[in-house]
């Protein structure tokens, strides 16, 4: 039951990653890391692992200098999602 909760938790979060995915004013780079957390997070692998690499792949990005602000907060709104989730 527990899992399932925190599957969608995690889905709530996906559509903000998918916005971010699709922004062209977002460098492509960070897009590219976008991508690979969105991947990793529907891995089936145990929540806690994901989630945790996850939020370190997501603080590098928000400590990319050529982020927007708006992007940043952005960044940090799914980071603080995902920190619930973990705890």
């Amino acid at each position: 039951m527990e899992h399932k909760v925190e599957y969608k938790k995690i889905q709530h979060i996906e559509p903000v990653l998918l916005e971010l995915k699709g922004d062209i004013t977002v460098p492509k780079n960070v897009r590219t890391k976008i991508e690979k957390i969105m991947e990793l997070l529907n891995k089936d692998i145990e929540t806690q692992i994901k989630v945790s690499k996850a939020l370190n792949e997501l603080e590098e990005i928000a400590d990319d200098v050529n982020l927007q602000s708006y992007t940043r907060t952005q960044i940090w709104n799914v980071i603080s999602a995902l920190e619930k989730i973990n705890k």
